[in-house]
């Protein structure tokens, strides 16, 4: 919920991209004026978007950045992570500091729950020789569901669309340094990050399997019914769109419908089966749609109304039982021979050696790259985030809410934690 929250809470978000041509890459921060104390709904939300389709998410309760694509977890290395959070931990401080600001700047008490949103991010289209072209970039805030302030990349210069914002957009103005930077992150280092975070996804789809489909029926425990399941097997990447339709409704969980996921099988692929229980005579029209975007494939296959026998899925499972039992019967009556003749204890004490000493355990773990993931050495302006640079400027307050001192003449703070436009209001 956390992520769909923050998504409503913005209001208008970018158009859907209308052609495979044109890409952006943008972040959108949520956060609270105090906890709002509802099942997934968090103090402090944050998440990357490619082409917005989720590809990052950050909480207030998990205290972790974490990758919402396999093609993100898979390329991009554990110092990415590791400084993404702290770098959204710092955030999240800073939201709580200027909310407060906002709070008394508009005479508002700690009764009611505000809300603090800023979103960043670059548009662009791909041109003939695969680079991406800037078109559009963004910065803004709003604060309590109303636009707040925001950039204008063209003038460089920030825009104030409420009195409550004159007084920022005039303290943001005079940073020239800040504006500069914005605007440079906006054009160049937001479209270098989408481009190589699109190279990393076209790779992975280069890999894509499309997945074989089945529908079926097999017994349950009630002879009057059968479980209907409708199986997708064999796709590479996981992500996949499965639903069963009844006379062409979609079924839900309501109506009983029980989902695997996408389970690994052990080759690379993945597999899903979703499943409901209906009565054997029931003549509805039963379909299995399958869209698997990474393939191409997109295809809906009929039930055909073949059921099994009455009672053989019964059977299967006592057979197997059967067979379990006999196999634990004889395990135990080894175990009691090999105990009595004074081997088991041997036999546990040589396969523990073993173990030790093997050649396996002792190979050296591999030393992990020190670069960020666009090839440049962490002390690069642009260090192992696709944000921008969190810088104090002359802010009187740093990201912990106390008076930034000697930190505030300086570009980007010690840690070096990566962020935006982030003088205090």
């Amino acid at each position: 919920m956390g992520p769909v929250l923050a998504l409503l809470l913005w209001g208008t978000m970018a158009a859907n991209c209308e052609s495979a041509e044109h890409h952006s890459l943008s972040y959108i921060y949520t956060a609270f004026s105090r906890p709002v104390e509802l099942p997934g709904i968090h103090e402090f939300t944050a998440m990357g978007l490619l082409d917005n389709k989720m590809i990052d998410y950050f909480d207030s309760d998990g205290k972790k950045k974490v990758p919402a694509q396999d093609w993100m977890r898979e390329q991009l290395p554990k110092d990415y992570w590791e400084k993404g959070t702290q770098s959204r931990l710092s955030k999240q401080q800073w939201f709580k500091v200027n909310i407060n600001i906002l709070k008394g700047r508009l005479r508002q008490n700690d009764s009611d729950v505000h809300v603090l949103q800023w979103r960043h991010g670059c548009e662009g289209i791909t041109q003939p020789n695969g680079k991406i072209k800037f078109t559009r970039g963004t910065d803004m805030y709003s604060y309590d569901g109303n636009d707040f302030l925001s950039f204008d990349d063209a003038h460089a210069t920030w825009v104030a669309p409420i009195d409550a914002a004159i007084q920022t957009k005039r303290k943001w103005d005079d940073v020239q340094e800040l504006k500069e930077y914005t605007k440079g992150y906006l054009e160049k280092e937001c479209v270098n990050w989408m481009q190589q975070f699109l190279t990393y996804q076209e790779e992975q789809l280069k890999n894509a399997t499309a997945p074989d489909v089945y529908v079926y029926t097999r017994n349950t425990a009630v002879e009057a019914n059968v479980e209907l399941s409708c199986m997708a097997t064999g796709f590479f990447p996981k992500e996949i769109e499965l639903w069963i339709k009844r006379d062409e409704r979609v079924l839900h969980p309501v109506d009983g419908l029980r989902s695997t996921g996408p389970l690994p099988n052990g080759d690379d692929t993945f597999q899903r089966r979703d499943s409901v229980h209906i009565l054997r005579t029931d003549k509805s029209t039963y379909t299995c749609e399958v869209r698997h975007a990474a393939s191409g494939l997109h295809l809906e296959k009929k039930w055909d109304h073949s059921l099994p026998d009455v009672g053989s899925g019964i059977g299967v499972g006592v057979g197997v039982s059967v067979g379990i039992f006999v196999f634990v019967i004889l395990l135990v009556v080894v175990g009691l021979v090999l105990y009595k003749g004074g081997m088991l204890d041997s036999v546990f004490k040589a396969g523990s050696h073993e173990t030790l000493d093997s050649t396996e355990s002792k190979k050296p773990l591999k030393k992990a790259d020190d670069t960020s993931p666009d090839g440049s050495q962490t002390s690069s302006l642009m260090g192992p985030s696709e944000e921008p640079r969190w810088s104090e400027y002359s802010s009187p307050i740093g990201p912990s809410g106390e008076p930034s001192g000697s930190e505030s003449s300086s570009l980007m703070k010690p840690s070096g934690e990566p962020s935006a436009a982030a003088v205090g209001v």
